[in-house]
Order: structure tokens, then C-alpha cells, then sequence
């Protein structure tokens, strides 16, 4: 006992001093250790609260007009071919994106997941580069090239220099592009033979949309998108077949800017299709500075 006594004096920090010498007390020892542990406490307190990261919400009224919201996205399918896939967007407003193309980059798999080819949208048959003459004329390349469009020409002097070209013009129509074998065009880029080719093929989509702060959707079906007596179709004749495999992974879904901490829901989430046709929709109530959007996440294989 004596002993511990002794190292407790020596602990004292703040002796008292005679004119010959000084004396350590128990007491000085005893408040030395206690405020060394109290310090020693704050200290860590105060270290902890500098490395944690605390994070406030608040809502406020969002008084902007004309402002966009950014979608960002990353799907995975495995079973449809990325010539086949297309992306659009629409809302309440009436504004419509059919087939998005810009800011997307598609990634052709392998029934393993191994990545084919990567590249912006428009993966499909390329342009040929001497088409033939317009409408039915002389069957020579010249450079003042202009293809029919099939019936579907906005104008006189309207072009459709590939099948792709044609297909938008039908688009445009609102008709169902039924046979490209008889458009010469596809015949001579080999759309049909390319889409054979990709059979059995996957297909990697990510990139971003830029959308009104409004409710709305955005969906990724097979086919090429347009309107017929205000009903959004998608045109599945072009491809010849009767199923689609929309089978999917959502690697990643989210909304405005990288921001730490915040949860994705959507993020990993996985389906795979049993039935020989269907839709698969994901409903989506994202609040983002007092403005509610509902956004549609949705599969059709045909009609909507």
C-alpha cells in the first residue's frame, strides 16, 4: 500500500514548493490522474466527432423552372441483343424522347457476360458506303445518292440513304417497318442476317438521361418506338420473332449527383423472365428539393 502511495505522490504534477525544496502530496497525485484520464477522454471525443461525418437533411421550395433532372444508369441483358434494344423517355408535360441515343454507350455480351464490342448506340448494320440509285432508278454509285424512302418521304427531295434512314422515316409515319427484306436498303446491309448473327447475344446499357423535374418514365424495350392514334407501340415486326427474353440486372439507377452516403434501391436488383412475353415495371418516388417525380422503370416487349 505504501508503494502505491508513493507512485501516486509522484504523479502529482504541480508539487509544492518550499524555499529549500518541494513536496509531492497524494491528493496533487490523485487530480493529476484524474484530469490525465478526463483529457484523454475529450481528446478522443473530439477526434471522433472530427472523423465522423454528419449529415443533415433538409427539405426546401424548389423555385427553378426550366430545370433538368439527371438519370443515371447501368442494365444488363443478358438475352437481348443490343440492335434490338432501344431507350425512351417521356411525361406528364407531353415532352417525348423515342429512342435515345445520345449519352449511351451499349455493350454486346457473350452468353458468359464477356464483353463483344462497346461502343455509342446505334450498334446495328453499318452504312454502306455506294448505295444504290433513288427510286428505283439506274442501279449505279454516284455521290449525289438519294434512297427512297419507301413511301414514307416528308418531301420531295427527303432521303433515306440506309435502313436506318427508313426505319426512322416509318417511325416518323407512325408504320411498322413489316419486311426488310424488300427494302433495299436492309437488304443490302444485311439487317435481317446481322440480327441472326447477334442471336443469343446479351447486351450492357449504361449512360444518363437528362429529364423534366416532372413525373414521368422511361422504359427499355425491343423495337423501334412510334405512335399510332396516341398509343406508343413498339415495332417488333422488323426482327421476325415472336419472343423476347427482357431478362435483366440493374447494376446501378441513380438520380442527380454522386452524392456520399445515399441508398439506391433499385441498385443490384435482378429478374429473369419465365413467361415468353411480358412487362416488368418499377414505380420510383424520388423527392429532390420539395419536387415529387414518379419515375416508371418498365420492360415491354410489344405494346404499351
Amino acid at each position: 500500500m505504501d508503494g502505491i502511495m508513493s507512485k501516486l505522490r509522484n504523479l502529482d504534477a504541480y508539487p509544492k514548493i518550499n524555499e529549500d525544496f518541494y513536496s509531492r502530496t497524494l491528493s496533487g497525485g490523485l487530480i493529476t490522474l484524474a484530469s490525465s484520464v478526463l483529457m484523454l477522454l475529450l481528446f478522443i471525443s473530439e477526434l471522433r466527432l472530427y472523423l465522423h461525418t454528419v449529415t443533415e437533411t433538409k427539405l426546401v421550395v424548389d423555385t427553378s423552372r426550366g430545370e433538368t433532372l439527371r438519370i443515371n444508369f447501368d442494365v444488363t441483358f443478358p438475352a437481348l441483343p443490343c440492335s434490338i434494344l432501344s431507350l425512351d423517355a417521356m411525361d406528364i408535360s407531353g415532352e417525348q424522347h423515342l429512342d435515345v441515343k445520345h449519352d449511351i454507350i451499349k455493350k454486346r455480351i457473350d452468353s458468359h457476360g464477356n464483353v463483344i464490342e462497346a461502343r455509342p448506340d446505334g450498334i446495328g448494320a453499318p452504312k454502306i458506303e455506294k448505295p444504290l440509285q433513288k427510286h428505283g432508278g439506274r442501279l449505279e454509285h454516284n455521290e449525289t445518292y438519294c434512297g427512297s424512302c419507301f413511301g414514307a418521304e416528308e418531301s420531295d427531295d427527303h432521303c433515306c440513304n440506309t435502313c436506318e434512314d427508313v426505319r426512322e422515316a416509318y417511325r416518323k409515319k407512325g408504320w411498322a417497318l413489316s419486311n426488310p427484306d424488300l427494302i433495299d436498303q436492309c437488304k443490302r446491309e444485311g439487317f435481317l442476317q446481322r440480327i441472326k448473327e447477334e442471336e443469343g447475344e446479351g447486351c450492357n446499357v449504361y449512360g444518363f438521361l437528362e429529364v423534366n423535374k416532372v413525373a414521368g418514365n422511361f422504359h427499355f424495350a425491343p423495337g423501334k418506338s412510334f405512335q399510332q392514334s396516341g398509343v406508343h407501340v413498339h415495332d417488333l415486326l422488323a426482327f421476325q420473332k415472336d419472343t423476347f427474353n427482357v431478362s435483366h440486372h440493374i447494376n446501378r439507377l441513380t438520380f442527380g449527383e454522386y452524392f456520399p452516403g445515399v441508398v439506391n434501391p433499385l441498385d443490384g436488383v435482378h429478374w429473369n423472365q419465365e413467361s415468353p412475353s411480358g412487362m416488368y415495371q418499377y414505380f420510383i418516388k424520388v423527392l429532390l428539393h420539395k419536387l415529387l417525380l414518379l419515375a416508371t422503370f418498365h420492360f415491354p416487349p410489344s405494346t404499351e
